[in-house]
């Protein structure tokens, strides 16, 4: 029986150790995932809670680097929606052609 017993010990241990591994790629992705809007938010000017500094940006600066980000969307929204229709219309006309065979 203590041999049963020590598979099953075994076999929690993996268990516990596995879902540790697990916890730890969560918190690192977490933690990245923070990183990047830190620094995604940094180059706004946008100030961190509590600090008083602006890093040399205004908020003026930062709605102007918005607009400029928005306008760049907009554009490529735009050529998107062309892309789509065109797609569109060659598939319609791939639909309307007979089957031919270039054996």
């Amino acid at each position: 029986m203590s041999r049963a017993g020590g598979i099953t010990n075994a076999v929690n241990v993996g268990i516990a150790v596995q879902a540790d591994w697990e916890n730890r790629e969560f918190i690192s992705n977490i933690s990245l995932n923070v990183r990047r809007l830190f620094e995604f938010l940094l180059q706004f000017g946008i100030p961190l809670s509590g600090s008083n500094q602006s890093n040399g940006f205004s908020e003026a600066t930062t709605k102007s680097k918005l607009a400029a980000l928005n306008e760049k969307l907009d554009i490529l929204e735009h050529r998107l929606e062309v892309l789509e229709v065109q797609l569109w219309k060659l598939f319609v006309a791939f639909a309307h052609q007979p089957d031919y065979c270039y054996c």
